[in-house]
């Protein structure tokens, strides 16, 4: 026998010795590659391997899976299937014993996981923290591959140890130069896919149909949008980037395809998480399609720029891979219906806004609902304007502009000149756009009121919150302008004093000379009965307007104080010169407390009692006749 003849013998003498299928069963049976102290018999294995397949290689006719093989085939070729059958129970053993217990949750930390939410700075800002990057990840990356480039933003875990990772390699370097390598790489795929399954569940990502979540109610759903933001950060950035780097450092380079299956290193990767990816991304797929209502924008927004922050990972976890790169083009999509979301809904909004019906008037003339909230959401848009200015491209159209003629609750928009400045962003446009339409809307709701003076506070009152809510917001502020601010300031200031004029002109007549002088001499030509009755009428047009209007509503403390004042500034001298003029002709007469009721100070407090939005309440008045 030459030496090839028993080197080979040999080779197969150690192989046969640790044939599977002699095994009698059970969680007993010893492995080659268990993780101990004592590696010879381990590398004597593998030397075997290699002898076998250096002396003896596979012919085409028995490549195939080791387990469905006849054993009617060679000696020679029968121990190479045996090793093969071993090598694949021994990889699964490595990557089922071996794994490394890691507390997934702590991935969900956005402080480790997330880049600069600047995504215009996040070059720079990863260049500039290079040297913040995790020592021992770095560290092992550079013992087992400078090839693998990572991200700033990724942070990989190790899913198990470095010896465990090399026996790993080893095992299948062997598999694939048997022309095995396909099966080791679907051994590592049902290995690994449950485990991913595992740590997405832990994560919080749940298996929702997209029927699922468009039947949950928004509450439910904007709650699923928060905790999916941080579940994809850590699913992305640690899970699938650990997943990648295990594989790449057990595959690289290897030749694991089938004559049947062509596949390429990254295969096992992609088998393993893919399942898991489509199931991440099909939850935002599923809010990109659902229906559009104005509540939904900023979360939407935010799971845009969550998936918008997260695609330059997503590219470089799977876009590398022509077996994973449906996944990055499936986020991509995502993504792209997303911002048709966003824009669909701003429009709904702007439709909503301008349609809105006028129902019931708003009681006591208070700053209407749709204002607060219309408001409340301009402000909201200016928070979220970097990302709304990269989608929001166009101004508002003419047919949106005068899709309002004929609404019964404007006035024509047809002759609306919407204000536009230079270098003005269409997203200002818009903005300006909305206040415009809910200015109109408010028109129609103030008619609301049978009271004209009714009908000036509530446009006063929410004029005034427009004004308020934009120079609160330097953001808005700014995408307003000044011009259209003042103009805004301009309405508010009309509506305050038409407020006064159809409210107390009538009251303020009542203190005029005018009717009360009789022809003759000039020391005693007053009518005293017109005279009592010019009392009368101010005392009953007062006590109606004290009555009506403290039910009214101003709920700005320092307007409702303004208010008060101006009305005391015109009233209260207005009277104090009228009683101290003619008071003494009704003193003179009879019962002249029936027609003398109030005092200057008497006013001054039952002024104060308007636009509390409650009855008034009884005043001890000091009676001027004593």
């Amino acid at each position: 026998m030459d030496g090839s003849a028993a080197e080979l013998e040999a080779a197969e003498r150690v192989v046969m010795r640790w044939d599977s299928s002699l095994a009698c069963g059970g969680t007993d049976e010893p492995m080659l590659f268990d993780g101990g102290g004592n590696r010879a018999e381990a590398d004597r294995f593998l030397r075997a391997v290699d002898d076998l397949r250096r002396l003896a290689p596979p012919s085409p006719a028995v490549v195939g899976s080791p387990r469905r093989l006849s054993s009617s085939s060679a000696a020679r070729s029968g121990a190479v299937l045996v090793a093969m059958t071993r090598l694949e129970d021994e990889f699964r053993h490595v990557l089922s014993s071996r794994a490394l217990d890691h507390e997934i949750e702590a991935l969900a930390d956005l402080s480790s996981l997330s880049i600069n939410g600047d995504r215009s700075n996040s070059a720079s800002s990863a260049d500039l923290s290079a040297a913040d990057e995790d020592d021992s990840v770095s560290s092992s990356i550079g013992r087992r591959s400078t090839a693998y480039r990572s991200l700033r933003s990724i942070r990989e875990i190790d899913l198990l140890p470095d010896d465990a990772v090399a026996d790993l390699r080893a095992i299948a370097s062997r598999m694939a130069a048997a022309e095995h390598g396909r099966e080791c790489a679907q051994v590592y795929a049902s290995v690994r896919k449950p485990s991913v399954d595992a740590s997405l569940r832990r994560l919080g990502v749940e298996r929702l149909s997209i029927g699922d979540v468009q039947r949950l109610e928004w509450d439910a759903l904007e709650a699923k949008i928060r905790r999916w933001i941080r579940a994809a950060r850590a699913a992305v950035r640690g899970v699938f980037a650990s997943e990648r780097r295990l594989c790449f450092h057990i595959f690289h380079d290897l030749p694991i395809s089938a004559a049947s299956a062509p596949a390429t290193h990254d295969t096992p990767f992609a088998e393993a998480v893919k399942g898991a990816a489509l199931q991440l991304f099909g939850f935002a797929e599923a809010i990109s399609i659902d229906r559009r209502s104005p509540e939904k924008l900023f979360k939407i927004i935010d799971l845009h720029d969550a998936l918008s922050d997260l695609l330059p990972d997503v590219s470089d976890i799977f876009a590398a891979s022509k077996v994973a790169e449906s996944i990055y083009v499936q986020a991509v999509e995502i993504r792209s219906r997303l911002a048709d979301a966003v824009r669909g809904i701003f429009s709904e909004f702007e439709n909503a806004v301008l349609h809105d019906p006028p129902k019931t008037a708003v009681p006591g003339g208070t700053v209407h609902p749709l204002t607060r909230y219309v408001m409340n959401y301009s402000s909201l848009i200016c928070d979220y304007k970097a990302t709304l200015s990269e989608l929001i491209v166009s101004r508002p159209s003419a047919s949106a502009r005068l899709a309002a003629e004929g609404n019964e609750l404007v006035p024509s928009l047809a002759d609306l000149e919407l204000p536009e400045l230079e270098n003005q962003l269409p997203l200002a446009s818009h903005i300006v756009w909305i206040i415009v339409i809910l200015e109109h809307n408010l028109e129609g709701k103030a008619t609301l009121y049978k009271d004209p003076a009714l009908s000036h506070l509530f446009m006063m009152n929410n004029v005034h919150y427009i004004v308020h809510k934009v120079k609160d917001s330097p953001d808005l502020w700014g995408m307003i302008a000044d011009d259209y601010l003042k103009r805004l300031t301009g309405k508010f200031t009309m509506a305050a004093t038409n407020y006064q004029q159809a409210s107390w002109l009538k009251i303020l007549n009542c203190l005029r000379d005018e009717g009360l002088h009789v022809s003759g001499g000039f020391s005693s030509g007053i009518s005293k009965s017109a005279l009592r009755e010019r009392f009368k009428s101010f005392n009953a047009a007062f006590e109606d307007a004290h009555r009506v209007q403290s039910g009214w509503c101003v709920p700005d403390n320092q307007l409702r104080e303004e208010l008060r004042i101006s009305i005391a500034e015109k009233l209260l001298p207005a009277y104090q010169s009228f009683l101290g003029r003619f008071r003494h002709h009704i003193e003179n007469g009879k019962h002249p407390e029936l027609y003398i009721k109030y005092s200057v100070e008497d006013l001054e407090i039952a002024v104060g009692d308007f636009f509390e939005g409650v009855p008034p309440s009884p005043h001890h008045r000091r009676r001027s006749h004593g």
